[in-house]
């Protein structure tokens, strides 16, 4: 029989407050499990505007604990009503000054397994995340969910391929990538980029992205959201560029094995010769 997990994404537009944000989301999250969802995710920070379109310590004010935040302790919850595992990504505040752009990964019990931060962090215009986060100093989790083994990947992150690498390493068979990228600076890579490394990497990638304009800049997200398959494939249709969308696909995972079969190219790989690659 088929390994086949039916995945869900919410691109969404922000509301003006977290409260209707958060409720927005869970019906989202409601509705893909009455469509037979097992696994969803988010946009990123998507409980709060994109506030890096501006630095202003005001801003600070989204952050909050995880696992012990509101939300993540909400979403904890809406996993145990729902049986879905939910990726669940937030402004992270560790401790005063210590701030991470960072995802949950709560599982279909309510378990939280785990937690990514970004760990790439741009600075220039219309993206000043440099003036709110830490690099990320987790290392490239996978978690073991009900589903399968689950990774994250932030935003920016998606332009870096060791980390999709080292996610492919430590067993990913789904990697979420929550973003918010914008029609002027990026829209030419974004149907490139996460299908590439979805090949090179013989992986499920779901690829979100904010839509619409918010009040803190110009920056128009442009939705697009996907899920792609090992083979670059898109899973089904590409979501819409200027609407709130929920988007459930089937993944086949057992495609996976066939593809890591047919192309090896894990087989075929020379990390003796890639010596160079981390020298400062």
């Amino acid at each position: 029989m088929a390994h086949v997990v039916r995945a869900a994404l919410v691109q969404a537009t922000w509301t003006g407050d977290t409260e209707s944000m958060v409720a927005k989301h869970e019906e989202h999250a409601r509705e893909a499990a009455r469509q037979g969802a097992k696994i969803i995710g988010f946009q990123e920070v998507f409980n709060a505007p994109y506030f890096c379109q501006v630095q202003d310590a005001e801003h600070y004010r989204w952050a909050e604990p995880v696992p012990d935040g509101p939300t993540v302790r909400r979403m904890r919850e809406l996993a145990r009503e729902t049986g879905m595992v939910i990726v669940v990504p937030v402004f992270e505040v560790e401790q005063s000054g210590f701030y991470y752009n960072t995802a949950a990964v709560i599982d279909a019990d309510g378990t939280v397994l785990g937690k990514y931060r970004k760990h790439h962090i741009p600075q220039v215009k219309g993206f000043w995340e440099k003036f709110y986060f830490k690099p990320g100093n987790l290392g490239w989790p996978v978690f073991d969910t009900a589903v399968g083994k689950v990774g994250v990947y932030i935003c920016y992150d998606r332009h870096f391929p060791e980390g999709w690498r080292q996610l492919g390493l430590n067993g990913a068979q789904l990697v979420y990538n929550p973003s918010a990228t914008h029609r002027g600076l990026s829209a030419h890579l974004w149907q490139l980029e996460q299908p590439a490394a979805a090949v090179a990497n013989e992986y499920f990638v779901a690829a979100i992205n904010r839509v619409g304009q918010e009040e803190y800049g110009d920056n128009d997200f442009y939705g697009t959201s996907y899920f792609v398959d090992p083979r670059g494939q898109f899973v089904g249709d590409v979501a819409d560029d200027s609407k709130e969308e929920l988007v459930v696909r089937d993944l086949d995972f057992d495609l996976i094995e066939d593809v890591r079969q047919q192309w090896a190219f894990y087989r075929d790989r020379r990390p003796d010769a890639y010596e160079g690659l981390v020298r400062p």
